[in-house]
């Protein structure tokens, strides 16, 4: 798979001190999970001739300095630790050049993401069809097809089912009210979120008795 790649290359903290070298790799689906966290679609293809460039600035030097300790093996870093500097890094890119979008989430080579493990792990953010399409680097004609060969249903009903079905456990088994939970599973409002529950369940999320959370 082909990946975007930043390289940055620092030296401190004098003149005479050692060339530290530090490598961030931002793999495709990093920057699909990025993307789909954050709603960012790309609003132009991006051109191989094009040029684009970033200064360095109090941010990106602050930002290296910060991974020194993990580099110099003073500290151990955390998996989700290290998702957060990644993260970051993406943030700082995309700060200090917009352009960098078009680059970084542009996946429409012929490369196409397995959409079963992509949409199973993605589907509570609200995105548009249109938006999951191009992050698993599909034509929005094309993604409807391999979708519905893959869960043998159209893509908005199935993330309408899927969210519903995790409102329930979260109801049911963790014992979390629908009033905190119907934003992070992708509905808009409250009362479509209601409305849709009783359409599924046949009952109100207030007729669901939670189990005793452990």
């Amino acid at each position: 798979m082909r990946k975007n790649q930043l390289i940055r290359t620092i030296k401190y903290p004098a003149k005479s001190a050692k060339y530290q070298f530090i490598s961030i790799t931002l793999d495709k689906e990093t920057l699909r999970q990025y993307a789909a966290e954050n709603k960012v679609v790309t609003d132009d293809v991006f051109h191989n001739n094009k040029k684009i460039f970033f200064e360095s600035d109090a941010f990106f030097s602050n930002y290296f300095i910060s991974l020194t300790p993990y580099i110099d093996k003073t500290k151990t870093i955390s998996s989700n630790l290290a998702s957060l500097k990644v993260k970051e890094a993406i943030e700082l890119i995309l700060q200090s050049n917009p352009d960098f979008k078009n680059l970084l989430f542009d996946f429409s080579d012929p490369h196409k993401t397995d959409l079963k493990e992509f949409m199973n792990k993605n589907f509570i953010f609200n995105l548009s069809i249109d938006a999951f399409a191009k992050l698993t680097g599909r034509s929005l004609s094309g993604f409807k097809r391999d979708f519905q060969k893959t869960f043998n249903m159209p893509p908005k009903k199935w993330l309408k089912e899927k969210r519903l079905q995790e409102a329930y456990y979260l109801i049911k088994h963790k014992n979390k009210k629908p009033a905190d939970i119907y934003l992070d599973l992708g509905f808009e409002n409250l009362s479509h979120f209601y409305y849709s529950f009783k359409e599924k369940y046949g009952l109100t999320t207030s007729e669901i008795s939670p189990q005793s959370v452990s």
